[in-house]
């Protein structure tokens, strides 16, 4: 029984890392089969883009409410029904038989992650303690690693030998499983106390999100006029506006902004935002740049993309020691930089350079962005007292979520300035360094808001230093209505 404590936070965390796995996987595999399911539609592979699209904005309008309900409910049962929800849009993913089945079962797939993501960090934030905080995120950054680059790899391999159909199938047992450990290894926590739904800040805020989201997915995008994204964009903007300024008059927000004005939180979301759009944005690069610009096959590419993830795997057992030694504020600054610096070599690569040189870079280069994000994971949440943990996962969530979409369009935008610039309509090997040259000055910047940190902040989940008293209150005040 003894060793089974001591190792129950890691098997929680591995459950909800397995949870958040389908869901990234999810997000990327999809890609892969999209002419194969066109076909079998009989469909044009272009409107299937539908399909993606409606799955960002469900999880977009869904993701603000999971912090209420699961304060409401209590955690383990909402992550429990998320988990069977996405596993039942899985299921009716790989039954569907037209477009607007498939677009449906999107959907409800949708309303599943926006509620796993959060509540599944939630579930483990309210089941460890501060000083297992940095071990337990530690198995979190995984998921995010694998998920992007399995996802084309093992998609392609289904999609060859056995059929589309099995891309949404293989969640089903995944799920199950899961089902089967949250019931009998997790408690259904939940507050004693729960303020009533802010109805109108969740409508505000869905729609803000769903709007910011459509802008981002579709700029770039050849098939939707620029004049339609930045449309889209602008009235995300507009809405997030009026939400900012209801939330400033209610008194429970359904997004709580007054999180940040905890530094820890503030700064690390924000300098994080940068950070993970750059992120973001390589599953989408480098895979291009390898097949259509170096000419690989799939698997080749899917191959050399896989060794980030195996670098994070690598991380785990580096992260606690290089935090406790030097500090987040000097690890994530440092680290910031080296990420940048690996993102430079990405742009020096050509069709000439040796597949097993590109292969350690990126391996290489997983474990540096894999500590990052652990350290982003955990010290975001070190001054959240364990009332506002859910709002905190909450609002994390969703500037997680904009920030994986802001990258993708961002690549996506920069390739095509590189072919307007050079006057083409192809893209070539060429077109490439532009982007990660960008991407590289936005991850490095990324740094400099990381030196706003204190010295000494979250010493105590890594040992580092004493704990610092901080001069804002970590019990934030609330306004009365009106006020």
């Amino acid at each position: 029984m003894g060793f089974f404590r001591i190792e129950r936070p890691q098997v929680i965390a591995l459950i909800v890392a397995c949870a958040l796995f389908m869901e990234n996987f999810d997000g990327t595999v999809l890609a892969t089969a999209l002419p194969q399911i066109a076909k079998s539609f009989g469909t044009d592979p272009v409107q299937l883009s539908l399909a993606i699209t409606a799955y960002l904005l469900s999880v977009a309008i869904f993701i603000p409410a999971s912090g209420w309900v699961a304060d409401r409910i209590g955690s383990r049962t909402i992550f429990r029904a998320a988990i069977a929800v996405f596993a039942l849009g899985s299921l009716l993913c790989g039954l569907s038989n037209s477009l607007a089945e498939l677009t449906g079962a999107r959907i409800i797939q949708g309303i599943g992650g926006a509620m796993m993501v959060p509540v599944g960090r939630l579930v483990l934030l309210r089941n460890v303690q501060k000083s297992e905080m940095l071990r337990a995120m530690s198995y979190l950054t995984v998921p995010a690693m694998l998920g992007p680059v399995l996802g084309p790899l093992v998609g392609g391999f289904l999609v060859t030998y056995w059929s589309w159909r099995w891309i949404f199938f293989v969640n089903v047992p995944i799920a199950i499983l899961g089902l089967i450990l949250v019931t009998t290894m997790i408690e259904n926590q939940k507050e004693a106390s729960v303020p009533r739904l802010d109805l109108v800040g969740l409508v505000l805020s869905g729609l803000a999100l769903a709007g910011l989201m459509l802008g981002f997915v579709t700029l770039g995008h050849d098939g939707v006029p620029l004049l339609v994204a930045l449309g889209a964009l602008a009235i995300g903007i507009g809405l997030a506006i009026v939400y900012l300024l209801h939330a400033a008059r209610h008194p429970e927000p359904i997004l709580d902004v007054m999180l940040f004005r905890l530094p820890t939180f503030s700064i690390t979301v924000g300098a994080g935002f940068l950070f993970r759009a750059g992120v973001g944005a390589m599953p989408f690069l480098l895979p291009l740049m390898f097949q259509v610009g170096f000419g690989m096959t799939a698997f080749a590419s899917g191959i050399l993309s896989f060794a980030s993830a195996a670098g994070a795997m690598f991380m785990k057992t580096t992260a606690r020691p290089l935090l406790r030694v030097f500090g987040f504020r000097n690890v994530m600054i440092s680290n910031a930089l080296i990420c940048a610096a690996f993102y430079l070599g990405y742009a020096a690569f050509t069709p000439a350079t040796p597949a097993v040189l590109i292969f350690l870079l990126l391996l290489v280069g997983g474990v540096f962005r894999s500590l990052q994000f652990t350290a982003i994971q955990t010290l975001a949440f070190a001054d959240v007292t364990m009332a506002r943990m859910s709002r905190a996962t909450t609002l994390s969530a969703t500037c997680q979520q904009l920030a994986v979409c802001a990258g993708v369009a961002f690549g996506a935008m920069l390739l095509h300035l590189t072919l307007w610039w050079r006057g083409a309509t192809m893209l070539a090997a060429v077109d490439f360094w532009p982007s990660l040259l960008l991407i590289a000055f936005t991850t490095a910047l990324s740094g400099w808001f990381f030196a706003d940190l204190a010295p000494d902040a979250g010493a105590e989940l890594s040992g580092h230093a004493p704990h610092r008293r901080d001069p804002l209150p970590v019990e934030l005040p609330r306004r009365a209505e009106g006020e």
